[in-house]
């Protein structure tokens, strides 16, 4: 099997290269800022672990690279604009939005999204970073430098998040996980929970959704959309052209993980639907040291990226899941007194959820 290149070296890049070692498939997660001639990108398949990249000698490289998977759909979902007017363009539904691109508009933008306004850098923003909640007398504190870089959206009240991880094949067949559900703090996921027979009106209209972006794209590879629940049904809020934070359970929690699943669908390997028969929980370590004392739990499976532990950065994740949910929230409840106290609150939702 041809060997893959991943632009960028985070924990994405490692837990890809990760999948690939049982299937025999070299997986070479590169940095961005690495010399071209030490990487084997000329026979290999090339993916992404990022949305966009500054220029380099490399990304100038692989710019013109035939095998590069999704390269040109990469800064069309990178960019928030051009995110929401495919959906727009698509007929999904999303959140009311338009760019901001003056001061001026605040006025008309309050009356058409409410009293709450959820103000988005077009590009870079991520966990939180590069995004403002405004009230009405609250625009002073934009930075001035965000309009015409910026989307506004009406601030939305949902019952919950969800996210949904799919794959399409080069031959169009698509795939789907059961839908997972997210809690946020501050931005960040903090933990994931699903369970093996999902919503199957919000999986339906999620799997249609997200078909038919992957198809108007001609995408290939996995991709994670995620949605607020409201009466009427989905909203979109974001799409990633990638592996996701949400996506981390199916390693542990699937017949293969979303990470083989990327790896099957760009180099053509057969693309079956994934077997999840159990419920799965997910928590992100964040800016959290590593403690042996979670592996004292029979159900903890520790995903450890090595990376300096430093506030507010995913260091690592924790995976559990089990045929019996009172198994997994004994084990759940067990591990609160072993974390910062911080995570009490997400661990008593997914306790909730199962």
């Amino acid at each position: 099997m041809k060997p893959v290149c991943v632009l960028g070296n985070g924990q994405l890049g490692r837990m890809l290269r990760q999948a690939g070692e049982p299937l025999g498939i070299a997986v070479y997660p590169v940095g961005l800022d690495a010399e071209p001639e030490a990487v084997p990108y000329q026979q290999s398949v090339i993916t992404a672990e990022i949305e966009r990249w500054p220029e380099t000698a490399l990304t100038r490289e692989l710019a013109t690279h035939n095998a590069f998977v999704n390269r040109d759909i990469f800064p069309r979902l990178a960019d928030r604009l051009t995110q929401k007017q495919l959906l727009d363009q698509l007929g999904l539904a999303t959140a009311p939005w338009q760019l901001l691109a003056d001061v001026a508009e605040w006025p008309q933008v309050f009356s058409q999204v409410g009293e709450l306004a959820i103000v988005k850098r077009r590009v870079g923003g991520y966990d939180g970073r590069g995004q403002w909640r405004l009230r009405s007398g609250e625009e002073n504190t934009l930075p001035q430098d965000c309009y015409g870089e910026c989307i506004v959206e009406q601030g939305i009240n949902f019952s919950g998040e969800v996210s949904l991880v799919g794959a399409r094949g080069h031959d169009g067949k698509t795939v789907f996980y059961p839908l997972t559900h997210n809690l946020h703090q501050d931005g960040i996921l903090r933990t994931s929970v699903a369970l093996p027979q999902p919503d199957t009106a919000l999986q339906q209209q999620a799997e249609s959704m997200l078909s038919a972006i992957m198809n108007e794209l001609k995408y290939v590879g996995v991709m994670a959309m995620e949605c607020f629940v409201v009466s009427e049904g989905l909203l979109i809020n974001e799409l990633a052209p990638r592996v996701h934070n949400s996506g981390h359970w199916t390693q542990n929690g699937a017949s293969y993980s979303q990470f083989e699943m990327h790896l099957r669908a760009i180099l053509g390997l057969p693309l079956p639907k994934p077997v999840v028969s159990t419920p799965s929980v997910m928590v992100n370590l964040i800016g959290t040291d590593v403690s042996e004392k979670w592996l004292s739990l029979p159900l903890v499976n520790l995903h450890w990226y090595e990376k300096d532990v430093r506030p507010g950065r995913k260091v690592g994740h924790l995976n559990l899941n089990d045929a019996s949910a009172s198994l997994l929230k004994d084990n759940l409840n067990a591990l609160v007194p072993m974390l910062p106290e911080e995570y009490a609150s997400g661990i008593e939702w997914a306790v909730e959820k199962l």
